[in-house]
């Protein structure tokens, strides 16, 4: 079964939105294979809109690569980033044209399907431009997941509908692999805190086979490429990747991984935080705001094997010291367990702790732990 575990990889967009070509993605491979990101579990490496002629062959009516971007064709480019173990995606459009204007799928949703499977496509990211007004959504999204089933070849399907029309109630029955909730993400930390709080009730509905997606990730960004905007500090990246990872959602890189400086490879191909991601049990976090301060967040998450990932985010503006009370969580003091935690920045050992914690965190930051559930 595809994303028996949420996808991981990177997208071309946020850095260089229609500023891409053959080159790119190749470095782009190498980059993959240099800095470790495939051995920490990235495989998808994913080509965003503008990556085609403004019009289709007319002739074939098929949509081709842009001959200037990508002169040797698809295949050549999928090839390569076949020849470095990874997986190779593209982007396409349920309406008549892209978000960017250039050729969609609306009723040739077959064809493209066949073209990407020719192409060696193994990922489809179609998002939700220019449909005509009379057409359902979620039939365009069905007739798309049929076209790909049928296309010869496994290709896992990223619905990108921004949240619309409930996406999370019928999406799975779509055939979707995971689907877009949210409008775009850019480059500052009111935009990753929205969109992780206006989610923060529907993971729910995620479990393998069909995860939501909040977005590809801005971490390492610091204000530069297409969706840059005012930038983010280490701080909210950190907090950023874990809200992401607690959420078990898709984790799709977006900086220029070409170019990543210590602390975004530290963070990203930090595994302990991964495997909180790519936890089988897939279960939402249990989510609570500390009662003085509607910016601070504090998430239990049950793993695999009786474990637990224990997080708290500082939202605001100064360093505050968040309690978490175990009982708000499923714990009575009367039980006589606590939890023995690791931290997972540190990767130290951090004692055990029971009834409650509290735990100091600078603004913008987060603190993460793993936990064991022990009798103290």
């Amino acid at each position: 079964m595809l994303a028996q575990r949420p996808p991981m990889g990177w997208n071309t967009w946020n850095t260089f939105g229609k500023d891409i070509n053959e080159t790119l993605i190749r470095e782009s491979a190498d980059a993959f294979i240099d800095n470790g990101l495939k051995d920490a579990g990235y495989e998808y490496l994913v080509i965003d809109d503008c990556w085609s002629e403004y019009n289709r062959d007319p002739i074939t009516d098929r949509i081709v690569p842009h001959h200037e971007k990508f002169p040797n064709g698809m295949k050549v480019v999928a090839d390569y980033v076949h020849s470095k173990g990874l997986k190779f995606g593209m982007y396409s459009c349920d309406g008549v044209r892209t978000c960017a204007d250039y050729p969609g799928s609306f009723d040739h949703e077959f064809l493209d399907a066949q073209t990407f499977a020719e192409f060696g496509v193994d990922y489809l990211k179609y998002d939700n431009c220019y449909k005509p007004n009379n057409a359902d959504g979620p039939s365009l999204y069905r007739r798309m997941a049929m076209a790909l089933r049928a296309s010869g070849r496994e290709i896992l399907f990223s619905a990108c509908n921004w949240g619309t029309d409930d996406v999370w109630t019928w999406i799975r029955g779509a055939g979707a692999h995971m689907y877009r909730s949210t409008g775009d993400i850019n480059d500052s930390a009111e935009s990753y805190r929205n969109i992780a709080l206006s989610q923060a009730d529907k993971f729910g509905y995620s479990a393998p086979g069909c995860y939501n997606d909040i977005d590809m990730l801005t971490v390492g960004m610091y204000g530069k490429g297409l969706v840059g905007s005012v930038g983010c500090n280490d701080a909210d990246y950190r907090s950023q990747f874990a809200l992401w990872c607690m959420y078990s959602a898709p984790l799709m890189l977006g900086c220029d991984i070409r170019h990543m400086n210590k602390q975004t490879l530290e963070l990203v191909t930090n595994r302990e935080l991964i495997a909180i991601d790519q936890d089988g049990e897939c279960r939402p976090p249990i989510i609570r705001k500390c009662v003085w301060d509607e910016n601070s967040l504090i998430m239990l998450k049950m793993l695999e094997n009786n474990e637990y990932a224990i997080a708290f985010f500082n939202m605001g503006e100064k360093d505050k010291s968040l309690p978490m009370l175990f009982s708000e969580f499923g714990l009575p003091a009367h039980s006589g367990y606590g939890f023995k935690v690791r931290n997972l920045f540190t990767g130290e050992d951090e004692g055990f702790y029971k009834e409650y914690m509290r735990i100091p965190v600078q603004a913008h930051d987060c603190a993460v732990y793993r936990a064991q559930l022990v009798r103290g």
